[in-house]
């Protein structure tokens, strides 16, 4: 459950897609279609082409191809709900894959809730106490700060 390392995403920045987009729950209005094509997925999750093509290469999507055109289906478009879900709490994509891929076993639907729930409650647990050790430093740089604006007062009034 550890952070992404730099090697595991591509270095552009992308706009974050709201959570209750991701979990589902803010309703679907391509839920009828059946394909999409790569600036499709792109624009409606804010991601950038690069990044899709990077996420086939690591072989989280498998988009079919007609020509030089990606065709992604909606399993594949599920399945970057998931990354990208994955990815907002932190996962690394390598764990976002295992937890997607759970999905394809025996009882899979139940089997991925079970083992995402546990993870995603120990990936909650994790972040706490990285927020805990971030404010331990936030006031610590504080009090440091203050302490070298004191001393350079104290040297100009010397």
């Amino acid at each position: 459950m550890s952070k992404p390392s730099a090697v595991e995403r591509p270095e552009e920045e992308e706009s974050q897609v709201d959570i209750d987009f991701l979990l589902g729950l803010a309703g679907d209005p391509n839920a009828d279609k059946e394909t999409f094509r790569i600036g499709d997925l792109s624009q409606e999750f804010g991601v950038t082409l690069r990044t899709l093509r990077f996420y086939e290469d690591r072989g989280l999507l498998a988009p079919a191809r007609r020509g030089t055109t990606r065709l992604y289906s909606r399993r594949d478009r599920a399945r970057l709900r998931l990354i990208l879900l994955a990815k907002m709490l932190g996962f690394s994509l390598t764990e976002a894959k295992q937890l997607i891929e759970l999905y394809h076993q025996p009882n899979g639907k139940q089997k991925q809730l079970e083992v995402s729930l546990e993870r995603f409650e120990e990936q909650r647990h994790i972040l706490l106490e990285q927020k805990r050790e971030i404010e331990e430093s936030i006031a610590a740089m504080d009090k440091t700060i203050d302490f070298a604006r004191s001393r350079l007062q104290q040297q100009a009034a010397e």
